[in-house]
């Protein structure tokens, strides 16, 4: 076994969940195999015909990236991480949120952009079996620094990944954070409903808005968000009528750094650093192959 492949202990925990039919009667080749040839291009960044010949054919893996993320494959593996280590105690319900840009390279440019697209954030698959629906532009937009995409990160007490949205360069952090809390579902070992709130959310000024604020409120979680000093300075000409300042607990919200830690071991991953892919939904799907791993180290 490789530095860049795929651990024992972790394929324990994967192989159960791996499909054992590739449809019409065919078998799938060797699943360990064709997983680490995708690790092996998303440690290095690599172009896919340059995977080594010890992995087989690259065009093996990529269809397996590919067709795994239309039916929801490497979001059920990741969700099954979750519950496991839910159930018995490891995850903390207070969340970190945060976003970070990643410049896209040239070769992720150009791809064909489907006329029935939707455009907005690509998050998870509502149901297994539904492909992920396009997104108008594959989330490439222009920031500062270029074509770029970004990644919105939930991260939980200990700091790992709970859920992951992917947007154009540009786009806002704000309007981002709601539905990224709504793409968390850990189900309960045996009956019951999947748990989808967290206790408490912590994230930096960008998400301070008063919308924002109300909308936690109402679904009973916490809030840590510092103001912006816009919103300070206009409560303080108001005078008395501009009301008391939220609550702000400065210790809580320097734990906050736990999602940058989270952000600096994702972009470990090359093929995350920078962006290759011109579909969205492959960048996203190794975009979660690296969050369970994450969970599996």
């Amino acid at each position: 076994m490789r530095r860049d492949e795929v651990t024992d202990a972790a394929w324990e925990r994967i192989a159960p969940l791996s499909p054992v039919s590739a449809g019409r009667g065919d078998r799938w080749k060797d699943h360990r195999q064709v997983l680490n040839a995708i690790v092996w291009k998303l440690r290095t960044g690599a172009p896919w015909r340059d995977i080594p010949d010890r992995y087989g054919s690259w065009k093996t893996a990529h269809e397996r990236l590919r067709r795994w993320s239309a039916d929801g494959t490497w979001d059920r593996i990741l969700d099954h991480v979750q519950v496991h280590d839910d159930a018995i105690g490891e995850i903390e319900w207070t969340f970190h949120v945060d976003s970070t840009v990643v410049r896209a390279h040239q070769h992720a440019a150009g791809a064909r952009k489907p006329g029935t697209a939707k455009k907005g954030a690509l998050g998870r698959p509502r149901g297994p079996g539904i492909a992920i629906p396009a997104v108008a532009g594959e989330a490439i937009g222009r920031s500062r620094g270029g074509l770029s995409s970004k990644i919105h990160l939930a991260v939980d007490g200990r700091g790992r990944p709970m859920a992951v949205r992917l947007t154009e360069g540009q786009a806002g952090d704000n309007p981002q954070l709601l539905p990224l809390l709504d793409d968390v579902r850990v189900a309960r070992p045996g009956r019951g409903r999947p748990r989808k709130r967290p206790d408490r959310v912590v994230a930096d000024k960008a998400y301070s808005h008063l919308s924002t604020r109300i909308a936690l409120r109402r679904r009973g979680i916490a809030v840590t968000i510092p103001e912006r000093s816009d919103q300070l300075a206009r409560r303080a000409a108001k005078g008395s009528a501009g009301g008391r300042p939220p609550a702000f607990d400065a210790a809580i919200y320097r734990q906050r750094n736990l999602v940058e830690r989270c952000f600096n071991r994702l972009k470990q991953f090359r093929a995350i650093a920078t962006r290759y892919a011109k579909r969205a939904v492959l960048y996203r799907a190794l975009l979660t192959l690296a969050a369970t791993l994450i969970w599996l180290t």
